[in-house]
């Protein structure tokens, strides 16, 4: 009975370690293809929607999404 429970115990351990080192393997390689959003793709964004952005507002935009992740 006690093993019993160890055992399970023991499993659901090693498969929550197993899970979070895939998962941490897995979002590495997504981030590899598709990087965060940078200053230079809201250039190019802002630019594309009709407006060539100043550095002061390119630097606002980046501080208001970085808030955003956090």
């Amino acid at each position: 009975m006690m093993q019993d429970i160890l055992l399970v115990l023991l499993g659901l351990v090693i498969g929550l370690l197993a899970g979070f080192f895939l998962c941490r393997m897995y979002m590495k390689k997504y981030f590899k293809k598709n990087p965060p959003i940078n200053e230079k793709m809201i250039e190019t964004l802002m630019s594309g929607m009709g407006r060539k952005p100043s550095q002061k507002q390119v630097k606002q935009l980046m501080q208001q999404m970085n808030r955003m992740q956090d």
